[in-house]
């Protein structure tokens, strides 16, 4: 009966941090759900630059732990941690865009990459892969894909922040419409992009296919991906960065 022991134990922690908000209470909440901060540290470093250390986005995680565990409603119908994930994970991300870890020499790449992309896919009238655009540059096609792997996190917006083009001071999330009732030529743009992202994601080899379906559909981490593949964790690496690139000429032509 040891599980019952410890749901028990869990249980008098949770109702003395509820009813008296006591601190060695809180502490032990915090190193029990401590692997779900890693976790989300985990996933959002994939495609970051060296620059940021996995400690500072952990710190940044452990804020929005404590901020749930601050603001969680035990009578709503809603798990811990669920409602833990969202807060750690927007953490992190409000964290990484108040430090603006692109540096300029990765902007310059970035623009470099993005340029020769749009030339060849003029020139060719398709997508063009990483290769492609490595060999157009003179650059190694893992540095490309991780380039632009990079620029995809980087472009990530939060909803809460000041539109810069509006006449008041509203955020983007006052900016955005009600999307519940679908127009026809909404429904039409999203059929044709999953159309055209299905066709992407069926010309990614078997490995790219499965890395993206391991740690976006069954939420295994890259260390996890690379124990079930047998590769390395840099490799299950660059193979995500990879097919991140292919993917992302595909949305920047849809939502640009």
């Amino acid at each position: 009966m040891p599980n019952v022991k410890v749901k028990e134990e869990e249980e008098k922690i949770w109702q003395a941090w509820f009813t008296e908000r006591n601190k060695e209470a809180c502490d032990q909440l915090v190193r029990l759900y401590l692997p779900l901060v890693q976790f989300h540290v985990q996933r959002i470093s994939v495609g970051l630059p060296g620059s940021v250390r996995k400690d500072e986005l952990t710190s940044h995680g452990l804020y929005g732990l404590l901020d749930a565990l601050e603001k969680f409603d035990p009578h709503r119908d809603l798990k811990f941690d669920t409602y833990a994930s969202f807060r750690v994970r927007g953490a992190i991300i409000d964290g990484l865009r108040k430090e603006d870890w692109l540096s300029r020499s990765m902007r310059e790449k970035i623009k470099r990459v993005e340029a020769a992309s749009e030339q060849l896919e003029q020139q060719n009238g398709r997508y063009v892969s990483s290769a492609e655009v490595a060999e157009f540059l003179h650059m190694d096609e893992a540095d490309v894909a991780q380039i632009m792997a990079e620029q995809f996190v980087a472009n990530v917006l939060s909803i809460d922040e000041p539109a810069q083009e509006a006449e008041r001071q509203e955020s983007f999330a006052a900016t955005i419409e009600d999307k519940q009732t679908k127009t026809p030529e909404t429904s039409l743009v999203e059929m044709a992009t999953k159309a055209e992202l299905a066709e992407v994601i069926s010309g990614l080899t078997e490995k790219e296919q499965l890395v993206i379906s391991l740690f976006y559909y069954e939420e295994l981490t890259l260390t996890e991906i690379g124990h079930i593949l047998e590769l390395s964790t840099s490799r299950i690496s660059q193979i995500h960065s990879k097919a991140l690139f292919k993917l992302k000429q595909v949305m920047e032509k849809q939502f640009h």
